[in-house]
This record gives C-alpha cells, sequence and structure tokens, in this order.
C-alpha cells in the first residue's frame, strides 16, 4: 500500500478531472474542422494560448474560474496538510500544498499580466484578498 494513500486518490482524482474534456473531445467529431495530416504543425493560433490578449471581460472569463479552481484546490490541500499535522504523512501533504498554492498564485499573476490595466485592476480587487488570504495560510503552514 501506499504511504500515503490520500495523495494516491488526489492524483487519481485530477488525472480524471484533466482526461475528461480530452475524452469527451474525441468522442465528438466536428464537420468542418480541418484534419491534420502526419508532420504538419498546428495552426499558430493554437500554439500558445497563455499569451493571448483579452477584448473584453467576458474574454478571460474561463481564466478567471481556472484560478478560482486553482485556488480552491490550494486551499483544500492546506486544509489537508494541516490535519495531517504532527504525522508522518505531514512533509509530504506540506508539499503538495505549497505546490498547489504556488501554482495558484502564478495563474493568477499571469492573468493579471495580460490583461490591460484597467481589467487588471478590477480582477486585483475582486480576488487579490483571495490570493492575500492563501499567502497568509501558507505560511501559517510554515509555522
Amino acid at each position: 500500500m501506499h504511504r500515503n494513500p490520500r495523495a494516491v486518490l488526489r492524483a487519481a482524482a485530477a488525472a480524471a478531472y484533466f482526461l475528461r474534456p480530452a475524452a469527451a473531445a474525441a468522442r465528438q467529431t466536428l464537420p468542418n474542422a480541418p484534419t491534420l495530416q502526419a508532420g504538419r504543425a498546428f495552426p499558430s493560433a493554437f500554439s500558445d494560448s497563455s499569451r493571448r490578449a483579452f477584448s473584453s471581460a467576458a474574454d478571460y472569463g474561463k481564466d478567471v474560474d481556472e484560478v478560482n479552481r486553482k485556488f480552491a484546490e490550494a486551499r483544500e490541500e492546506i486544509e489537508a496538510a494541516m490535519d495531517s499535522k504532527e504525522t508522518v504523512y505531514f512533509n509530504e501533504e506540506a508539499t503538495i500544498a505549497r505546490d498547489a498554492a504556488k501554482d495558484a498564485l502564478a495563474a493568477f499573476d499571469a492573468l493579471l499580466a495580460r490583461l490591460p490595466p484597467a481589467d487588471a485592476d478590477a480582477l486585483r480587487r475582486s480576488m487579490g484578498l483571495k490570493m492575500e488570504q492563501l499567502k497568509a495560510e501558507l505560511k501559517q503552514l510554515e509555522d
């Protein structure tokens, strides 16, 4: 048996979460979708979605949802690590929590960097306190 069964279960749940859209996309057929031949690269529109610019607030809604999902996941990992304090699983749980929190904070910072200044300020006002809360909880985990 794995030395930390909760970590195994979380990894399996994360894999199922990320594989679900790929399985649905594989079942769905698009009538006008271009087919890629062997050796051809993806069109440039699909090459790097992380550097795209947004034209309105509606355009970055999915990215805000992704940051919120990562924030919630990081909070759950920190809570699990705090529950396992003074056990043999604490170091592994704390490492997972640190990684999740850093991932959420990095996603938030990357989103802010891609937004126009007015939208970035609005997003900072709406989500900034949550990110500060995450930093404080992470610091509490270190203590």
